[in-house]
């Protein structure tokens, strides 16, 4: 299997809930680009995750997905594990090896 070589944006920040609650608006704004959440502390512990209902929508989705054909939950573990071992390839090879353009 092929992984594309993708960097994934992850923008998680941490702060206290004293501070989102202060923050809401601000937080509530940033929050709608894609992969951007808040967690939310009380006493240092977390409490709250914030995102966009746009991004929790995408991740229940992936949830049920992923229990509905648990051959795919086999084939994303091992996706990881090649992305983690740096098993990866361009955008261009891989649409070539699965015959959408042709290789060079």
């Amino acid at each position: 299997m092929c992984i594309i070589n993708h960097y994934f944006m992850d923008n998680k920040t941490t702060i206290s809930i004293t501070e989102g609650r202060n923050k809401i608006f601000k937080i509530a704004k940033q929050v709608q680009n894609p992969e951007t959440r808040y967690t939310l502390t009380e006493n240092g512990k977390l409490k709250v995750v914030v995102m966009s209902s746009d991004e929790f929508e995408s991740w229940k989705e992936t949830i049920d997905t992923l229990e509905e054909n648990p051959d795919l939950r086999k084939e994303v573990k091992e996706a990881d594990e090649e992305y983690k071992k740096g098993q990866t390839c361009s955008l261009d090879d891989f649409l070539a090896q699965k015959g959408f353009i042709k290789a060079k």
